[in-house]
């Protein structure tokens, strides 16, 4: 029987699946403010904040994307979180060599689901047309992620 509670003990801290949640002043001091109480993820309209390590609150984006409603913020009885006005955070796609088009087959449901058009499809001589990532145009929501049929997609900072 595996013991649970040591599965995870040499995984690294930052999930690949789990992202932290938009707006938060400092991510340092989150895991030390942060109550673990659930209201955000209650309060997530697209259900996507799950318990991520520690049972942290994370952005699971297999499961859909960030609308940037800033419900999960209104409800956290801490002062975690930036003002509404303020960049939710600064996250931007990318798109890895397992991508269908990068292997040369007809895929673009990430494009299909990108609202901002930050994804676009370049034409290439002799093979499928190509991802181009337009890092102005993407918001970080998240929406292409879960689309993906090979997990091509992940999120990564930028500065």
């Amino acid at each position: 029987m595996v013991d649970q509670r040591r599965r995870f003990f040499l995984r690294s801290t930052q999930s690949t699946q789990n992202q932290p949640l938009p707006w938060i002043k400092d991510s340092m001091a989150f895991t030390d403010q942060c109550t673990r109480c659930g209201e955000c993820q209650r309060a997530c309209e697209e259900n996507i904040i799950v318990p991520g390590d520690g049972g942290y609150p994370s952005i699971d984006f297999n499961k859909g994307e960030c609308t940037f409603c800033y419900a999960c913020a209104q409800h956290c009885p801490e002062s975690l979180f930036l003002p509404e006005i303020e960049q939710p955070w600064q996250q931007v796609i990318a798109i890895k060599e397992s991508c269908l088009a990068k292997q040369n087959i007809e895929c673009r449901s990430c494009n299909d689901a990108c609202d901002t058009r930050a994804i676009r499809f370049q034409h290439q001589l002799g093979s499928v047309a190509q991802p181009q990532i337009q890092i102005s145009d993407c918001n970080g929501c998240g929406a292409c992620i879960a689309p993906c049929p090979v997990n091509a997609i992940s999120m990564e900072q930028h500065p």
